[in-house]
């Protein structure tokens, strides 16, 4: 079994992002393609975040520190330390409304 100490991983993406022009560092902790569920740990500077994109068929976001915003469309959701947040099945965009480390964990269906 695998196990990764999240703190510690998200302090070295705050680095990360802090570094870097984009705002943001992620990695994905549970992946490949033999995995329908994805998991990825993404840090935030604020005022940064993820573009508008489309959505996957199923998401939630767990936030692990700071505050977010989720915007599709003319709705949005906020979250804070230890919210979860169920992402809208339509395309959709993260903004960071302070520093923020995330948990984005989707599910990929079987073709």
């Amino acid at each position: 079994m695998d196990s990764t100490h999240l703190d510690t991983l998200a302090e070295e993406l705050r680095a990360k992002a802090a570094a870097s022009s984009a705002g943001r560092s992620a990695v994905a902790l549970h992946r490949g393609r033999h995995h329908r569920l994805r998991q990825t740990l993404i840090a935030l500077r604020a005022d940064h975040g993820l573009d508008e994109h489309e959505a996957p068929p199923e998401a939630t976001l767990l936030v692990l520190s700071g505050r977010v915003r989720v915007t599709a469309g003319d709705e949005s959701w906020e979250g804070g330390a230890n919210e979860l947040l169920v992402i809208p099945d339509r395309r959709h965009d993260l903004t960071a409304l302070e520093d923020a480390v995330v948990l984005l964990t989707t599910v990929v269906h079987a073709d």
